[in-house]
């Protein structure tokens, strides 16, 4: 299933409101384009928040309260993988009220896409 959120979801190649990530296989990648890179793939390797990413595409919105028990995990966990994948530009956040609501964030799983997309 998260393949498939991951396919759905991640098209072409902005970078997560940094410059364009030139594709992996497509020429080598400079250093700092590396780095960026690495950093997102670190974030989407882990299996708890490849898990949130699949369940909020499922609703196409949440918050920690609608994670936490099919997760299995406390809401601090749950609430710093959000954090992390918010800051990593793969979700979208927005305050309503006491409670933060996450999003997908197209744009920053598209510049996984692009960047791994064969040339």
């Amino acid at each position: 299933m998260t393949v498939d959120i991951l396919t759905r979801y991640i098209d072409g190649c902005q970078y997560i409101a940094m410059e364009c990530c030139p594709p992996l296989l497509e020429r080598p990648l400079g250093r700092a384009d590396a780095e960026r890179l690495a950093h997102v793939l670190k974030v989407l390797a882990d299996p708890a928040r490849l898990r949130i990413l699949s369940m909020i595409a499922a609703r196409e919105d949440a918050c920690v309260c609608h994670l936490t028990e099919p997760l299995g995990l406390s809401q601090p966990t749950v609430s710093h993988h959000l954090k992390v994948l918010h800051e990593a530009g793969l979700l979208e956040r927005e305050q309503r009220g006491r409670w933060v609501h996450y999003r997908l964030a197209p744009e920053g799983l598209d510049a996984v896409r692009g960047a791994l997309a064969p040339a």
